[in-house]
């Protein structure tokens, strides 16, 4: 396998990653978000840090835009693979606000996992 091929594969699985991502936050899947983040992981808001546990459980607790009628508009704006590190920016309409988030990835014996997440609101700005 040349290396195009491989640079080719590991931005296929990482947006698969993030697609996992945009499904769980939509119906609120826990396990299915746990399944993509780093058991270590760090989300990062203006002014507010969170474990990936905490995080978890404030998703859900929360409702869930899918039982809302929210449409699914998320979208990767950006993603970006170099060896075993990707960040990816999205776009994340959700429940009333829309975040841009950047996803730090890692790829970790052979497998690619969310290793930190920052976001903001953008009507916060």
């Amino acid at each position: 396998m040349n290396l195009h091929n491989i640079r080719h594969r590991d931005l296929d699985q990482v947006t698969e990653i993030i697609q996992t991502y945009f499904e769980g936050i939509h119906h609120g899947d826990t396990e299915k978000l746990s399944s993509i983040f780093h058991a270590d992981a760090v989300l990062k808001a203006p002014d507010l840090r969170r474990s990936v546990e905490v995080w978890l459980e404030v998703v859900r607790s929360r409702e869930k835009p899918h039982t809302l009628g929210a449409e699914f508009a998320y979208r990767i704006l950006s993603a970006d693979v170099i060896g075993d590190q990707a960040m990816v920016k999205v776009l994340c309409p959700l429940l009333g606000h829309t975040y841009i988030d950047f996803l730090g990835l890692l790829k970790e014996n052979g497998q690619w996992r969310i290793v930190n997440k920052m976001y903001a609101d953008l009507a916060s700005n």
